[in-house]
């Protein structure tokens, strides 16, 4: 990932999705209004197997973000902390990310 690794964080950093996903999430990491991304925990469910998915979940009402990345049967949650400082912003934030999810 480059200088961009400096902006992953947390016990892991694992990302389902192989290229693809670090890819998606290297492209986050490359806006400016984002501070950090923390990998969570890979769940594996019961759903369907199908090729990589993503979509922003609800910002907090600090701003921050999730991101719900799926593979297969596979689902992990990103953590994304911004620069942002209200909910309105983190909505800002989300809207002007969506163009790496298509």
């Amino acid at each position: 990932m480059g200088r961009k690794l400096g902006k992953l964080g947390g016990d892991h950093t694992t990302i389902i999705g192989g290229r693809k996903g670090r890819r998606l999430i290297q492209r986050i990491a490359s806006e400016e209004e984002i501070k950090k991304i923390i990998p969570g925990i890979i769940k594996v469910g019961m759903s369907p197997k199908g090729g990589l998915r993503a979509k922003f979940l609800r910002p907090d009402e600090r701003g921050n973000l999730r991101l719900l990345l799926r593979e297969g049967s596979s689902v992990q949650e990103i953590f994304i902390v911004t620069k942002a400082s209200s909910f309105k912003e983190g909505e800002e934030i989300a809207k002007k990310l969506e163009k790496y999810l298509r």
